[in-house]
């Protein structure tokens, strides 16, 4: 499998997490399911790490970025929760997903110096056009909650910092060690603030299980994939492929949780699904010229 095949099978399992959260306890704080889980992956690339990278115990590693990395995740991880409990899922997942593309084309431009191709930005606002149109589609609100879509965009810009900084951490070091330490500061940062906002645990055996297949397959495996894919892309091109998530959430929508969406959703998707196409076809142009 390529590069762009593993970071659509990450977002892929991204898209599984929507679904999976339906399924947890109410009593379960989303501020828990957010802290736990990024336990889960810490513990998940530990294991991995273990296995796959003994022999390169005393590789060099780059302290500074791998604190920023994980201190990205944790803002990613919480706003994220928090916006989407203020703007709701639709509406939240939409800015968060679909500013992040925007979001590390930006700083590849300003920080690498390496504007993307004008197809690339075609593709990547088509994308996030019709990831907004299905969101639009899927909520009756009348005032637009404006903290939390501010959280949200928060939330996007913190994955796409995480995007391009883990890649340059990568292409230098074990992937597994490097997301084992990530996930390890993800963690510390996170748990304090979920018990601050969550208030006492309260998690049944179902609620574990939901916690420990986000943390261990939607996230541990899910960015396993994507850092492996972004050794051989652009950090802007993973973000933008990321895309591929809502596509996950809505077949899911239909076939797990017996949703019915409105047709305007499905015009977003065929967006999403067309914005996607020209993105990877701007990469493969990038790649032949390299």
């Amino acid at each position: 499998m390529g590069p762009v095949g593993l970071v659509l099978a990450a977002a892929m399992l991204w898209g599984t997490t929507g679904t999976a959260q339906h399924f947890a306890p109410a009593q379960l704080s989303p501020y828990w399911v957010g802290g736990l889980r990024m336990v889960m992956a810490a513990l998940f690339f530990v294991a991995l790490a273990m296995v796959l990278d003994r022999g390169h115990a005393h590789q060099p590693m780059r302290w500074a970025r791998i604190v920023f990395c994980g201190l990205c995740m944790a803002i990613y991880n919480l706003s994220f929760f928090a916006g989407v409990k203020a703007s709701g899922v639709a509406l939240g997942t939409a800015l968060a997903i679909g500013s992040g593309p925007i979001w590390a084309g930006l700083m590849q431009a300003v920080v690498q110096k390496r504007m993307p191709s004008p197809q690339w930005w075609l593709g990547t606002c088509t994308g996030v056009g019709g990831g907004i149109v299905m969101a639009l589609a899927a909520t009756d609100r009348q005032h637009l909650p404006w903290a939390g879509m501010a959280l949200c965009l928060l939330a996007g810009l913190s994955y796409a910092a995480y995007a391009l900084v883990n890649q340059a951490l990568v292409l230098q070091a074990r992937v597994a060690t490097v997301n084992a330490w990530v996930f390890a500061c993800a963690a510390l940062l996170s748990l304090p603030v979920s018990a601050w906002l969550g208030g006492p645990l309260q998690i049944s055996a179902d609620g574990w299980a939901v916690v420990i297949y986000l943390g261990m397959v939607a996230t541990g495996l899910a960015y396993l994939l994507f850092s492996v894919g972004l050794r051989g892309m652009s950090a802007a091109t993973g973000v933008a492929l990321s895309k591929a998530e809502p596509i996950t959430a809505f077949a899911l929508s239909l076939l797990v949780v017996g949703e019915r969406p409105a047709w305007w959703s499905v015009i977003g998707l065929l967006g999403v699904i067309g914005g996607l196409w020209l993105v990877v076809q701007a990469e493969r142009k990038t790649a032949e010229n390299v």
